[in-house]
């Protein structure tokens, strides 16, 4: 009995071109892999938050954290949609990422909430720098999601920043 040869994959023509479709993929594998570090620091801190404003940062903490983890599924089917393989594992989101891992050591309440404040601009700062790229290629829905987190960062690093205010 002869075996069946494997087929190519189909093409993909969406109307972005392969080479933009990459560089958007890799755009958004960062953003994934810096949404996904954030996730795990923001979750570091909910377990290990003390001090007289641990109610409401736990809770806190646990719906900025919540958040993250629903983000990045989407994230990553978008980058797949563009016909690339999603980064997955902790050593590729470290080779990825722009932000630091959390502290070995718990760092005080406060420090937590600047730690986070700064992980929220810089995710900001790289969904920001996509949108050159998907407007030149027209590439909407990679845009609507980049928007969309955006606005949560943005959102987020205020509402953060406002507790260190005297």
């Amino acid at each position: 009995m002869a075996k069946k040869s494997a087929s190519a994959a189909p093409t993909i023509s969406i109307g972005i071109s392969e080479k933009d479709r990459a560089a958007i993929a890799a755009g958004l594998s960062k953003l994934l892999a810096e949404t996904y570090t954030l996730y795990l620091t923001t979750h570091n801190f909910h377990w290990n938050v003390t001090g007289p404003m641990f109610n409401s940062l736990h809770a806190m903490f646990m719906a900025q954290y919540t958040e993250l983890w629903n983000a990045v599924d989407p994230i990553a089917e978008r980058i797949r949609s563009l016909g690339h393989a999603a980064p997955g594992s902790y050593a590729q989101f470290a080779k990825l990422s722009g932000l630091p891992d959390a502290p070995a050591t718990p760092p005080k309440a406060l420090k937590m909430v600047e730690l986070l404040m700064q992980g929220h601009e810089a995710i900001a700062r790289t969904a920001r720098a996509l949108f050159p790229l998907v407007d030149k290629a027209g590439d909407e829905p990679s845009a609507d999601l980049l928007t969309q987190r955006l606005t949560v960062h943005e959102q987020t690093a205020w509402m953060l920043r406002s507790l260190l205010e005297e």
